[in-house]
């Protein structure tokens, strides 16, 4: 009887996988891959260990944001306008003093309805 023919399977190019799970990308600027690294250095690591390491610690430390409590609103606005006292030009009109000290207070315009602090109106 005729031996049959063995075909061997067909290699697969590029680099051999090594492991299971999804590749992902990401672009960041070179300062943050180099701090990166560096924590990678830092806990003997390499760098893809560390970015998984690092997201799962952030993810884990992350705290759902609140907004400040009205007593915290109340003091952060007591020492805003006390800091503003102090650097008040003393040449200025009070009105004018005033009118830049209640702006400021406030904020700008373009990022009051951004806020978290304060309740939307209307």
């Amino acid at each position: 009887m005729k031996k049959s023919i063995k075909v061997a399977p067909k290699k697969r190019r590029g680099r051999p996988a090594t492991g299971k799970d999804p590749h992902i990308a990401a672009r960041m600027p070179a300062a943050l891959i180099a701090r990166i690294e560096a924590w990678a250095v830092a806990n003997n690591t390499n760098r893809s260990n560390a970015f998984r390491r690092l997201v799962e610690i952030g993810l884990t430390q992350s705290k759902s944001v609140r907004p400040p409590s009205a007593k915290g609103a109340a003091r952060a606005k007591q020492l805003a306008a006390k800091t503003i006292d102090r650097l008040v030009d003393p040449a200025a009109p009070i009105e004018e003093a005033a009118n830049r000290k209640r702006r400021l207070l406030k904020g700008p315009e373009e990022f009051r309805e951004l806020r978290v602090d304060h309740e939307k109106s209307g």
